[in-house]
């Protein structure tokens, strides 16, 4: 037993990291009553934590490399409980949104040497068991987010963030006890200015599609952050091209396979985990579900996503992972598109299918994912790959959520101005930040009943188009892979243990 002590605490800390950015979905109403945020601040504490994930999870392998996988992978666990406690005291939304995104630098770190760390732990079958367990655990960590967070959200919604103290007490003296330290000999110093490069343009994008939701496009606080974005991440793919040893291969891009491998990470999050916010805040505001009640909606997308990756991994690894990524991103578009037909009088049971639907999609291409990535490039570049994946992931999640907001605050809008609701824009924002109750307590009871008829409606006329956009980004997503990813023979596959070897 003691033999698995090492995958015990790796897999803690990244149980808990990826829990955490879909943890706070179901808290979000009572956040926003709690600290009185707008819609913005709202998508910046879920957004903020998925864009450090995302910009951060390459150069803090090169640290690891350098400095040693299981000393950074202990810096991580001490920044973010640090950052977890912060978040649970947060007086306001600006505290909390600065500690969700220093516990996203930490997850990050964390993040980043998981992989590696078992590597060195293991050998032989016993290195493949692991593996599979914790891959088992990635799959599940996003899904079951809700869930536990609807749960906790009961007490407090700062409980979200206060359980997270003592799984860190707990991995960190694991970590401590059972874990070798590993680095890699003569590791080369990491990218700096690539990753400085890649934070600044992915935030300064993310920044502008959140303005554009909640103030529209006409304004340049929208497009100017974004073409900003855009020309500084132009600006680092140049910069990428010439370094001896970039955070990223930007090269690696030329073959098809690994491009549609990256779109399908980018789509998986993006149309199978963003819109989950907003069913929360529907299932609450509008639906008038408790916290506990709302989690347990998600209860058909766990139980598949996480049935079908335990029982069909090993036959759906030896199937051509472009029929497995790209149909499962088609079951995943099928879900939302289920989800579609929601009206003003909708309860949650117009939910069940599509989410049982879209689960299974998300159990059936994420196990690939990760293998697929490897098998797609040079064996010296897989532990770039594996990052990349990882990069591409939360990205498509911190994007997804930004779009989805424009999606939705544009079609709610416009039912609000049919209804004549005054100032249907501002309305429409504070549907998405869960005040629904707030805006109806504030009105004059005579005219109560009307208002909150318009609110269910407006808010079911959002979620249509929403669930349409991912419904097609997932379908069309999945056609692409389709056509872009090659077939591997089994030959060219890396093993797992020099993947997994080169992986940070």
């Amino acid at each position: 037993m003691r033999q698995w002590l090492p995958l015990v605490a790796i897999c803690t800390g990244t149980f808990m990291l990826l829990v955490d950015v879909t943890i706070v979905n179901v808290a979000l109403p009572d956040i926003a009553t709690d600290l009185d945020t707008s819609f913005t601040q709202l998508q910046w504490v879920v957004d903020v934590y998925a864009l450090a994930l995302a910009a951060l999870v390459l150069g803090a392998g090169s640290l690891a490399d350098l400095y040693g996988r299981r000393r950074l992978y202990l810096v991580g666990l001490v920044l973010f409980a640090g950052a977890s406690l912060a978040c649970g005291l947060a007086p306001g939304a600006g505290s909390l949104i600065t500690a969700r995104g220093i516990q996203g630098i930490g997850g990050a770190v964390m993040f980043a040497t998981t992989i590696a760390l078992i590597n060195s732990s293991y050998e032989g079958r016993d290195r493949g068991t692991a593996f599979g367990i914790w891959g088992a655990v990635v799959g599940a960590s996003a899904a079951l987010g809700p869930i536990i967070g609807g749960a906790l959200t009961e007490l407090s919604w700062r409980w979200i963030f206060f359980v997270n103290l003592p799984v860190c007490v707990l991995a960190v003296a694991l970590t401590l006890t059972a874990v070798r330290e590993a680095r890699q000999p003569g590791a080369p110093k990491p990218d700096v200015p690539g990753i400085a490069l890649f934070s600044l343009g992915a935030g300064a994008v993310v920044f502008g599609l959140v303005r554009a939701a909640a103030e529209g496009w006409s304004r340049p606080g929208a497009w100017g952050p974004l073409a900003g974005g855009l020309v500084v991440l132009a600006l680092w793919v140049a910069v990428e091209r010439r370094r001896a040893a970039p955070m990223l291969d930007v090269r690696l891009f030329r073959d098809r396979s690994f491009s549609g491998i990256m779109l399908a990470a980018l789509l998986l999050n993006g149309a199978a985990f963003a819109q989950l916010i907003y069913i929360s805040l529907w299932l609450q505001s509008i639906g008038g579900l408790s916290p506990l009640q709302a989690g347990l909606v998600f209860i058909p997308l766990s139980a598949l996503s996480f049935g079908v990756a335990a029982a069909g991994g090993r036959y759906l690894q030896s199937r051509p992972p472009r029929f497995v990524l790209g149909g499962g991103l088609v079951l995943i578009g099928a879900g939302a598109l289920l989800m579609a037909v929601v009206d003003a009088g909708s309860t949650w049971r117009v939910l069940v299918a599509g989410l049982a639907v879209l689960g299974a999609g998300v159990g059936m291409a994420n196990p690939t994912l990760a293998s697929a990535a490897l098998a797609a490039v040079p064996r010296e570049r897989s532990g770039m790959a594996s990052g990349a994946v990882n990069t591409a992931r939360q990205l498509g999640f911190a994007v997804g959520v930004a779009v989805l907001g424009t999606v939705f605050t544009t079609a709610a809008a416009s039912t609000l101005r049919a209804r004549g609701v005054p100032a249907p824009g501002e309305t429409a924002s504070a549907l998405t930040a869960g005040q629904a109750p707030e805006l109806l307590a504030a009105t004059d009871p005579g005219a109560r009943a009307g208002l909150a008829d318009a609110l269910g409606a407006a808010y079911a006329d959002g979620l249509g188009p929403l669930f349409l956009a991912c419904g097609v980004a997932g379908i069309v997503g999945g056609l692409l892979v389709v056509l872009l990813v090659r077939a591997a023979p089994p030959s060219a596959a890396p093993s797992p243990e020099p993947a997994a070897a080169a992986t940070r």
